[in-house]
């Protein structure tokens, strides 16, 4: 089997909804989640506040999983957030592990 991480970038008005939605999957046994900012040049994308301040909130999931159950989520997530402005990325994991030793 092998491990991915798929981290998921949302507006700060998806995250309520895409979090309750990952607690709701049986494959998934935790994620991690934080805000950031987004930064880019195309300026369409941002409101005049965040071109202002050439930033833009987001919201970052990140979920150890096995590659196969992430792929399942990605195809979920295409039909339950049909629209939605989520990007995400799939990377494999090369190690690990508990540094506690248990």
């Amino acid at each position: 089997m092998t491990e991915s991480l798929l981290t998921l970038i949302c507006s700060p008005s998806l995250e309520r909804p895409l979090i309750d939605w990952l607690l709701e999957k049986d494959d998934i046994q935790g994620f991690t989640s934080s805000h950031a900012y987004g930064h880019g040049s195309d300026p369409d994308k941002l409101s005049l506040r965040e071109q202002v301040e050439g930033r833009k909130k987001q919201v970052v999931i990140n979920i150890h999983m096995d590659s196969e159950s992430a792929m399942l989520v990605i195809n979920d997530l295409r039909k339950d957030f049909k629209g939605a402005k989520i990007h995400y990325w799939l990377v494999p994991v090369i190690a690990s592990g508990n540094l506690s030793g248990n």
